[in-house]
């Protein structure tokens, strides 16, 4: 093992405290929440929900920590800028296989497969942790209402949508809560 090697990746992995998530960043929301807030609760949800239903909840912990971590080196993108910048997945790969790079050849090879799964979304583990990743959109955009941001720039980060299981009634319990915030809203200001 090269030491020097493991504390370069984390010192690159410390980056992403420090990146706000741009979509918050794009509809106004003043000091949103950096890429590791987001990667630690989706790591949380997941972790839930994979006990939940009797998961392999290591590899999906993991899968949830990393998903994110080549916007340590370029950066946080929005679905839109991702449509515009036609490369973004191949910087994405380059990025994460340098950061991996750091670690130990075992590790490399276990978080690489690890985030190509993540990448192409077929896997029962790949599947929920993107599910993790939009029901934590979906409950930081009720957050940022709840504290005064803009709903109706908010409202393009509730389009998720599941259907049966735990994640449709987590989604539905979470809407609800938007709604009886919003009616709230309504009756105090009318």
């Amino acid at each position: 093992m090269d030491p020097d090697g493991v504390v370069d990746f984390l010192v690159e992995a410390g980056k992403l405290k420090r990146i706000p998530r741009t979509g918050w960043v794009e509809v106004g929301v003043d000091h949103p929440e950096s890429v590791a807030d987001h990667c630690y609760r989706t790591a949380l949800i997941a972790m839930l929900l994979s006990d939940l239903k009797g998961f392999d909840s290591g590899k999906i912990i993991c899968m949830a920590l990393l998903h994110d971590l080549a916007e340590a080196r370029i950066g946080d993108l929005t679905p839109t800028q991702k449509a515009v910048n036609l490369d973004w997945i191949q910087r994405e790969q380059d990025a994460s296989c340098y950061l991996m790079s750091l670690l130990p050849q075992e590790l490399f090879k276990k978080y690489t497969s690890i985030v190509k799964d993540y990448n192409e979304g077929t896997s029962v583990e790949a599947r929920l942790v993107h599910t993790a990743d939009k029901l934590d959109m979906l409950l930081q955009a009720i957050e940022y209402g709840s504290e005064g941001g803009d709903e109706e720039r908010l409202m393009r980060f509730m389009h998720v949508s599941f259907e049966g299981g735990v994640e449709a009634e987590l989604e539905k319990r979470i809407k609800e809560r938007w709604k009886i915030r919003r009616a709230r809203l309504q009756i105090s200001s009318g």
